[in-house]
């Protein structure tokens, strides 16, 4: 009867296409990975793998792979639920930068303090990247920026709306909201890191023109960047908790606000875990367009 240390070891040869990357993925000897698919072949009645470079499946290995993830999956369902049942496991949790500072820090509290024994692994991640992480099963669960339809269980936790970031000095800083076409007069940065399809999205709104002084990846480059005088920018409300004491913040015109989900993916099961996040979530969600 094989064992599902000998399935892992067939499944991990195959995924990383040599036997030491799949010790490594492991963490075992590439002697205890050779001697487990050797074991497993002998249980099949025929080679599994050819032992070339890289490494391949035989036919046989290509007919029984499916049964071994198959047979896989159901042991780690199993766990996961059973775990989950206990409120016992890591769950892996990605958000955009601006989330992971304004928004995650008080998550977690409430999270750990409800769920002591849930350990919430986060990534950050652009916009962008967030869904497909999901869909891989790279995450397990995401704070998305306004999902179009959110998946069903998910939860609003925020909403945030954009402000126009600005030297403390500069002429429209004591305004009391800025319009957006005045931005452009000092040259507009944007983060590729951060929320620049929502900015493209207000242009648009608002009948202007998307032009780019600069762009740059890090949200924190840009921020140190308007500081300096370099250009001003169009941020969420939520990624000001850290700023520096010469920039402020502004409310802008025309208004938009972004809503903030906290979700599994839509096209696959849910972490057991996943849920008892959502549900450990206060069902009101905060409002920072009033910061």
């Amino acid at each position: 009867m094989p064992t599902l240390a000998q399935l892992r070891a067939l499944v991990e040869v195959t995924d990383h296409a040599s036997f030491t990357d799949a010790a490594a993925a492991l963490g075992v000897s590439q002697s205890g990975v050779s001697h487990a698919v050797a074991a497993l072949e002998k249980e099949a009645g025929g080679r599994l793998v050819e032992r070339a470079t890289p490494v391949r499946p035989t036919g046989l290995g290509e007919r029984l792979l499916p049964h071994a993830r198959a047979a896989l999956a159901s042991v780690d369902a199993f766990t996961a639920e059973s775990a989950a049942r206990r409120h016992v496991g890591t769950v892996r949790l990605a958000a955009v930068p601006t989330v992971c500072q304004g928004l995650l820090p008080s998550l977690l509290h409430r999270w750990s303090r409800d769920l002591p024994d849930v350990r919430v692994q986060v990534f950050e991640g652009a916009d962008d990247e967030l869904v497909p992480w999901l869909e891989q099963g790279t995450v397990d669960a995401a704070v998305l920026v306004d999902p179009a339809p959110a998946p069903p269980g998910s939860r609003l936790v925020a909403r945030d709306d954009f402000r126009a970031l600005v030297r403390a000095d500069h002429p429209l800083a004591h305004e009391p909201a800025i319009d957006l076409a005045e931005l452009h007069e000092d040259g507009l940065l944007v983060s590729t890191g951060g929320c620049e399809p929502q900015v493209r999205q207000m242009h648009a709104q608002a009948g202007l023109e998307f032009r780019v002084a600069q762009r740059v990846h890090e949200l924190a480059t840009m921020v140190r960047m308007v500081a300096e005088g370099i250009g001003v920018s169009v941020m969420p409300a939520l990624g000001g908790t850290m700023l520096p004491p010469e920039l402020t913040m502004r409310p802008l015109r025309p208004a938009l606000v972004r809503e903030l989900v906290l979700s599994g993916p839509a096209h696959r099961p849910w972490h057991p875990l996943v849920r008892a996040l959502v549900d450990a979530t206060d069902a009101t969600p905060l409002d920072a367009t009033h910061r």
